[in-house]
């Protein structure tokens, strides 16, 4: 409705395909005129015009089609836009944190009406409309108003409610008519069908705010953290062909992981991702929990009752690329929008995937407040961010000719280091004790580092070189092992240079390379105790502990996310319990003794006593806590021989108390060691003025700590 001016009335135009006729009926105040709207020639466009009203009004639309049926609903067009000048300003420049609230779809009331506003940002298209269940998908119906020069259009739709079913059809730039999914959707149909639903995600009713307060005043780098690395859709399943939901997961995952003793859990890639193979890691809906699993409500439940269990949330995060489903982020509006026009830097030739433009304000601003609004409105307590290395990197995978350099000529991408950096600051502000990990394979320096100083500002960055290097020693025959002790020890080279995990992960047991178990050389007896070794030597080391699941009893075939996990395997004999019970006791003695967990990036926390006994494959190392008053030894024997009577240095005498024996029958071992533990002596050895002989179990992992008050 417009005035015409000069006192003439005002006209009301409506393009309501299918309706044989159309009125305009006053809604607030009965006295102003209602009046019939005329067809205008052959069209589904009516107008009519009331020349004795002063002024545009509230008012109603009421359509009759031929079947006699009669819409009543209020004008879309007769309401302002749900977004305001600030709103477009702070997204221009990329600084909107809470864009989401913004764009997508969002139930309101306007003057006393219910419906759901819908706003895209596409400013190459010229025209788009929300099609959906509510319009018959019908293009015409509501045609989408631009706003300014800001690129977003935006309409107010009366009526339409939760669960309403809708997408954006785009003519583009090139005159083409395609229809798209909404960036900012947070629920969509479960694919291969892509439309996003109207849903809210800020109406459930959380319960962990007594966890939210702890978790502020965490200081992770000093706290006993382990990681249970997760697939939904195949840790279990009720039967071959399905996956549990979210809800059903919750008490199965929950009861799991408190028996095992894991501090948090991590979910590979939960957004939305039409490919099920690519695990997650291709993202088709980055504000929308997989519906795959349920609804957010239901997610919203397993991160709550997680929580509610004393168990962290740690979900995969993944800025780095997103997949070229025309039907998604790809050429939005018929432009490379998200991603860079050039494909030297728009496109990964390894993953046939896309790279969103960093230097982009709006594209910054989409990812920005996406890891805000995981951590807001899903309480997630962790991000661990993939693929790192590929966005820091302008020649990523790519040979000479096939990259641009940097305004400086360099090799490094600017506009993604201010991207990381930008993020880590925001989910570190806005949310303390949230962790940032990095998944990053390269020297880059100070990855987990603040800003301030150089650093990218990650909490915490895998070590994929400790991963790499001790992978391949453990999978070599133990008569070999003399010869590569340097694998085992190099990290400690560098290991101060950053704050790191140490994962086993599940690109570890994927593409051939076999489960953990099968790498491990030596008959039946030998790959367990060589397993063993290798979980000990990880949950002993400096650093925080990451495992794929299936790891943890020694999963016998590679990782298959269309199956889930081989848990028969417990009841086939004692290997399988015995390295489940091992992990569990792992676990167990990292949270309880602080020498094992407080000072992981202090090098007061660890000392070689002797590294270089690489012809026995011994190796032995001291942990200790911040304050020094717990100390503790790990002893790794390499090779499956008993050796008797092995002297060690120790930097006290008194009584060292057996804390863990791989080779314990409990895990399934020969029982050999020291059964208890044992007294130290006044005799120097390895530089230190004490010593004890040790009964080394073969292929084990012993730790003993010194009791406190012994002398």
């Amino acid at each position: 409705m417009h005035a015409l001016g000069d006192g003439k009335g005002i006209v009301a135009r409506a393009l309501l395909p299918g309706a044989q006729s159309v009125s305009v009926r006053p809604v607030h105040e009965p006295s102003l005129p209602a009046f019939e709207l005329r067809r205008i020639k052959d069209t589904a466009l009516f107008e009519g015009i009331a020349k004795k009203a002063d002024r545009v009004y509230a008012y109603d639309l009421v359509a009759r089609y031929p079947d006699g049926h009669e819409h009543v609903s209020r004008d879309p067009y007769s309401f302002l836009p749900t977004l305001g000048e600030q709103d477009m300003y702070l997204f221009g420049q990329g600084t909107e944190q809470r864009i989401h609230e913004k764009l997508g779809a969002h139930l309101r009331e306007l003057d006393g009406v219910p419906g759901t506003s819908f706003a895209v940002w596409a400013p190459n298209a010229s025209r788009i409309s929300v099609v959906g269940t509510f319009n018959d998908w019908d293009g015409r119906r509501h045609m989408m108003r631009r706003l300014g020069a800001s690129g977003v259009w935006e309409i107010f739709v009366p009526g339409v409610g939760k669960g309403a079913h809708y997408k954006f059809e785009i003519l583009d730039a090139h005159g083409q008519i395609g229809l798209k999914t909404d960036p900012y959707g947070t629920y969509f149909e479960t694919p291969p069908k892509n439309a996003a639903i109207v849903w809210p995600v800020d109406d459930y009713s959380w319960g962990d705010g007594a966890w939210l307060e702890r978790r502020a005043s965490m200081r992770p780098l000093n706290a006993p953290i382990s990681i249970y690395e997760v697939h939904l859709g195949s840790w279990m399943r009720p039967n071959h062909h399905e996956s549990y939901s979210y809800r059903d997961l919750a008490g199965r995952l929950i009861d799991y992981v408190r028996k095992l003793g894991f501090t948090h859990v991590e979910f590979l890639p939960v957004a939305e991702h039409a490919f099920y193979p690519s695990w997650g890691y291709q993202v088709t809906g980055f504000y929308a929990p997989s519906s795959r699993y349920g609804s957010p409500e239901d997610f919203q439940f397993l991160v709550d009752s997680l929580h509610d269990a004393g168990i962290g949330v740690i979900v995969d995060w993944v800025p780095a690329h997103f997949p070229r489903d025309t039907w998604a982020l790809a050429r939005f509006d018929g432009t490379a929008l998200y991603e860079h026009e050039d494909p030297r830097k728009g496109a990964h030739q390894d993953w046939g995937t896309l790279i969103f433009n960093f230097g982009r304000h709006e594209v910054r601003n989409f990812l920005t407040a996406n890891a805000l609004f995981w951590c807001e409105r899903y309480h997630i307590d962790g991000l661990r961010v993939d693929a790192v290395a590929s966005m820091l990197y302008l020649d990523y995978s790519r040979k000479a000719g096939e990259w641009i350099p940097n305004q400086y000529g360099g090799r490094e991408n600017l506009e993604a280091v201010d991207l990381m950096r930008e993020f880590n600051h925001l989910v570190h502000v806005n949310h303390p004790g949230v962790m940032t990990i990095a998944e990053e394979s390269t020297a880059w320096p100070q990855v987990s580092r603040p800003p301030y100083v150089g650093g990218l500002g990650f909490t915490l960055k895998w070590n994929m070189g400790w991963m790499h290097d001790t992978l391949n020693y453990f999978k070599r025959e133990p008569v070999h092992r003399r010869f590569h002790q340097n694998e085992l020890t190099f990290a400690m080279l560098y290991h101060y240079h950053e704050n790191f995990v140490l994962p086993l992960s599940h690109d570890e047991v994927v593409h051939g390379k076999g489960s953990l178990l099968a790498r491990m050389p030596g008959d039946d007896w030998q790959r367990f105790a060589n397993l063993r070794c290798l979980l000990a030597y990880q949950w002993c080391f400096p650093g925080k502990k990451l495992m794929f699941m299936g790891g943890e009893f020694g999963q016998s075939r590679e990782w298959n996310c269309n199956a889930a996990l081989d848990w028969s395997l417990l009841e086939a004999g004692p290997y399988h319990a015995g390295l489940q019970r091992l992990v569990a006791d792992l676990n167990a003695a990292v949270t309880a003794h602080p020498a094992l967990h407080e000072a992981d990036f202090e090098e007061s926390g660890f000392s070689w006593v002797d590294c270089s006994d690489h012809e026995q494959s011994v190796l032995s190392f001291l942990r200790r806590n911040l304050d020094a008053s717990e100390v503790m030894i790990v002893i790794l024997n390499l090779t499956p021989v008993l050796r008797e009577s092995y002297r060690i240095g120790l930097p006290a005498d008194g009584y060292w108390r057996e804390v863990i024996n791989t080779d314990a029958g409990i895990y399934g071992g020969s029982n050999q060691g020291n059964m208890g533990g044992l007294q130290a002596e006044k005799v120097s050895s390895h530089g230190h003025e004490c010593s004890a002989v040790f009964r080394l179990p073969p292929l084990a992992v012993s730790v003993f700590r010194r009791e406190v008050g012994a002398s």
